[in-house]
């Protein structure tokens, strides 16, 4: 998995009215769990952006004043009406303990059912995967070529090696539904088939007979 290198300054007053003076310097208060003890400390929301704004995942290598720790991203808190980053949860890993964590999926090829006018459909953009540091990949591939319309892939279709997924393996991932213009060519179809049908059904009757 990719990495990403963030300096960070320890906090020396915690409450509310320090974190409020934080964030009007435009820093973010930040808390550091899964270690020997907590972390609090902050950092400049501008240094956040290549981790925050993205789709991407990424373990973070944290330096709070020359102590380095490795982690991820766990929770992260936005103002509700300016949609600053308010806070940020950091848990601390090793890489000899697996670690749980949302990764992005990534469907690849051209899949059947689009070929026929059906359209795609991602259910889950991510999936908790579990496994060692080492092991996580940057994304979940899905290769999708075989998918019919209405046909599904779900976690139990899944298989990755070395890590694995903790949804529950009934849940959907990506499907193909019927659009619109597969409905339509269908009916036009089943129309085409059924005037074929009821053309050869009706007798004939040749003009000699008519005219006795």
């Amino acid at each position: 998995m990719k990495t990403i290198e963030i300096k960070g300054l320890l906090r020396k007053d915690l409450g509310k009215k320090a974190s409020a003076a934080l964030r009007k310097k435009d820093d973010v208060p930040c808390v550091l769990y899964g270690g020997e003890e907590n972390v609090n400390f902050h950092i400049p929301s501008l240094a956040l952006k290549n981790l925050v704004y993205t789709p991407n995942v990424y373990i973070v290598k944290l330096n709070v004043e020359g102590k380095e720790y490795d982690c991820f991203m766990k929770e992260i808190q936005f103002h509700p009406v300016s949609d600053k980053i308010n806070h940020i949860d950091f848990v601390q890993i090793f890489q000899d303990k697996p670690v749980v964590m949302n990764i992005p999926v990534h469907t690849t090829g051209n899949s059947i059912g689009i070929k026929k006018g059906g359209k795609l459909r991602l259910a889950n953009r991510t999936l908790k995967v579990k496994g060692l540091p080492k092991n996580l990949p940057d994304f979940l591939e899905i290769n999708v070529e075989d998918i019919d319309v209405g046909q599904t892939v779900k976690v139990g279709d899944l298989n990755y090696k070395d890590i694995s997924i903790l949804n529950s393996s009934y849940e959907t991932i990506v499907s193909v539904r019927v659009s619109r213009v597969t409905t339509k060519a269908e009916e036009e179809g089943e129309a085409a088939e059924a005037a074929a049908a009821a053309a050869i059904a009706t007798p004939t009757v040749p003009e000699t007979e008519e005219k006795k």
